[in-house]
């Protein structure tokens, strides 16, 4: 069978992979030609057969963006709530004292992950990784979507409480953290097995912390047995770091390290808190050099985390160290290009210089870097044999304008305004900000309704019984 062609004539920049210097590199005015499998041309005139012929002049090209860390679930109502809250006591931290009060109605999830899901594609996302827990509308929404998507059901054994707002507690169910292990395999099976080639599955222990160590290894074995990868929050808060110091008197990455877990199969969520860390006690350097020496990748989210008054000290640091890192949206706002922005301010305020990184290495960690961290060198790149999963920008666009360097305006200025078409396979799934495999508009009055039901949940969640306007008042007064 044929396969169809597909050409766009005389892009005007191609963001193109380089095999000599193993980065990406600008191409102008160039034809790119794909089927439903692989690039099969790109730059200069393309002279073979095509199906369909699209013109790319006053575009961009850009390679998919890889999102390796991101949630749906509730995340999505929690939107504006408790964005100015924290627990003093917990270095800041709101996500163990606030996390927990948000709940979403089983039949809203459909509706939230679509949201997440619009979000993420239209600013430029073709591939990612959503930790959440596993429902019945999960693997097919993903599907639906038309992206490249990782399902990471999460599991743990401990769940968070906290005192009277100063002491975090941690309460075991290891019996039911066992049977969220066993939905978690049985659904990362189910992705592996689904006809879709665009999904796949990933083990997702939740928290290094909220874990037995029994469970830590034999999760790291499923996934070394299934071929997949894995994932686990470690070094994300002070709270974290110092409870393992007081279990273990070791850091997360030198936990994992004993455990045997450490490699290059294994994605670290947000891995801020090294031992390295100005806010923490050790002041050595040793866990850079572990996670470079074994090749473990780390997914950086600088949006949520700096919203707590928290910083990676710094991107920079970490990747002249060799360590591998990708980009995660981690909750709200999903849009990687604003995701992008911020960690490439965070990284120059916590490198202390504007030389700590630059904004080609911002793109090569939300594409290489990714791609890398998924154990995969056919996405994240525009070459020929590769994924044909890329988004094309409008370079005429009035927050492009004017033009001296086009990657530079999308992530300074214009983010996902300029993002014209989204592509996965070749097939467009995104147009003019509109999904077309999925009902965003329909998503977005569910979740309406839905944050009602969640709004009236929150004192009933809370342990202390507070109201909505004690646990988060508004920003501003409220005039009589």
């Amino acid at each position: 069978m044929i396969k169809q062609i597909t050409v766009i004539r005389n892009v005007e920049t191609i963001v193109a992979y380089d095999e000599k210097t193993g980065s990406h590199a600008y191409l102008n005015n160039g034809d790119i030609a794909f089927d439903d499998t692989s690039i099969l041309h790109i730059g200069g005139h393309y002279t073979g057969p095509f199906a369909v012929e699209e013109h790319g002049q006053g575009r961009m090209l850009l390679p998919g963006l890889i999102n390796i860390h991101c949630h749906s679930d509730e995340e999505p109502l929690s939107k504006g709530i408790f964005d100015d809250m924290g627990t003093a006591a917990l270095w800041g931290q709101a996500m163990y004292e606030y996390s927990g009060l948000i709940e979403i109605s089983q039949e809203a999830r459909e509706a939230s992950l679509t949201i997440m899901l619009g979000d993420l594609i239209r600013s430029g996302v073709t591939t990612l990784l959503d930790i959440a827990g596993p429902h019945d509308a999960w693997l097919p929404t993903l599907v639906k979507s038309g992206a490249r998507t990782y399902a990471a059901p999460g599991f743990r054994e401990a769940s968070w409480h906290v005192e009277n707002s100063h002491r975090l507690e941690y309460r075991w169910d290891k019996a039911r953290g066992r049977e969220a292990y066993e939905q978690a395999l049985a659904c990362v099976d189910a992705a592996e097995a689904h006809p879709s080639s665009r999904i796949g599955g990933v083990i997702a222990p939740s928290q290094v912390e909220t874990c037995s160590e029994d469970l830590l290894i034999e999760a790291t074995a499923a996934a070394k047995c299934r071929g997949v990868p894995i994932t686990i929050h470690a070094a994300q808060t002070m709270a974290e770091h110092e409870e393992l110091l007081r279990r273990t008197g070791k850091t997360a990455v030198k936990y994992l390290e004993g455990l045997g877990i450490l490699d290059e199969r294994l994605i670290l969520g947000h891995c801020i808190f090294l031992d390295s860390h100005s806010w923490t006690r050790e002041r050595t350097q040793t866990d850079m050099e572990l996670l470079s020496k074994r090749g473990t990748s780390v997914a950086h989210s600088p949006v949520t985390f700096s919203r707590s008054g928290m910083i990676l000290e710094s991107i920079g640091r970490y990747r002249r160290a060799g360590i591998n890192v990708g980009i995660g949206t981690d909750s709200y706002p999903y849009n990687m290009l604003e995701e992008m922005r911020r960690a490439l301010i965070c990284a120059r305020i916590a490198g202390k210089s504007v030389f700590d990184i630059k904004t080609g290495d911002i793109l090569a960690m939300a594409t290489l870097g990714g791609a890398k961290a998924l154990g995969r060198t056919d996405i994240g790149r525009i070459a020929v044999g590769a994924k044909p999963d890329f988004s094309l920008v409008d370079l005429n666009h009035p927050a492009m304008q004017p033009v001296y360097d086009p990657l530079r305006n999308l992530l300074q200025c214009a983010a996902e305004r300029a993002v014209e078409a989204v592509y996965v396979d070749g097939q467009c799934i995104a147009r003019g900000g509109k999904l077309l495999g999925l009902d965003y508009d329909a998503a977005v009055q569910v979740m309406k309704e839905a944050s009602k039901f969640a709004v009236s949940r929150i004192a009933k969640n809370d342990p202390r019984g507070r109201s909505l306007g004690e646990l988060a008042p508004l920003s501003l007064p409220v005039l009589n």
